[in-house]
């Protein structure tokens, strides 16, 4: 089973902030392949199966706020005895510029809470990541205040552009390696 896992908060209130683009992907991954997302309390996570293109596929948006995502993931991966290596962590990043995409699997946490999480639980820095850049605030501008505020209207099509490239390069990583999908999206 191919599983994806976006990192964001539950929450009306942060639904739409820069720290949430996990969430908005797979978000749009159910919508584009008809998956319902349904609450696990066992697992806490929102979590929904599917079939695309005869691969059996979970998406996955942990609700135990970001700084505890990994519990949620562990909790998942023991339950399915899912490989860490089919899976893809679909993420923020202040490191890379709004609209853009990198991908790699492995590297530190870089400040992340929600990775630094995964890495604790996972006991490992390698896993196939998407990192969606939502670009650094300016001098002055709270980092935290900065990834739990909206999107700006500036920023709006840069964001529907950069959802829709994550979520081809998920799609695009169900059929292939992961080094193939690095090369075709680290554009």
């Amino acid at each position: 089973m191919k599983w994806i896992v976006g990192l964001g908060n539950p929450g009306a209130q942060y639904k739409d902030t820069r720290h949430n683009v996990g969430f908005m992907v797979v978000d749009e991954l159910a919508k584009r392949w008809s998956i319902t997302l349904t609450p696990q309390g066992k697992h806490r996570a929102v979590i929904g199966e599917g079939n695309v293109g005869g691969q059996k596929v979970a998406l996955i948006k942990p609700m135990t706020y970001m700084n505890l995502s990994g519990e949620a993931v562990r909790s998942f991966l023991d339950y399915y005895k899912a490989d860490l290596a089919d899976g893809i962590i679909v993420y923020d990043d202040l490191d890379t510029e709004i609209g853009k995409l990198r991908l790699r699997y492995q590297g530190s946490a870089g400040g992340h809470n929600g990775i630094k999480s995964l890495i604790q639980h996972l006991n490992t820095q390698s896993f196939n990541r998407i990192r969606m850049g939502i670009s650094r605030p300016q001098p002055g501008i709270v980092i935290s205040d900065y990834v739990l505020a909206n999107f700006p209207k500036a920023e709006r099509d840069k964001l529907s552009h950069m959802i829709e490239q994550a979520c081809d390069a998920v799609e695009f990583g169900l059929k292939a390696p992961f080094e193939e999908t690095m090369a075709k999206f680290n554009r």
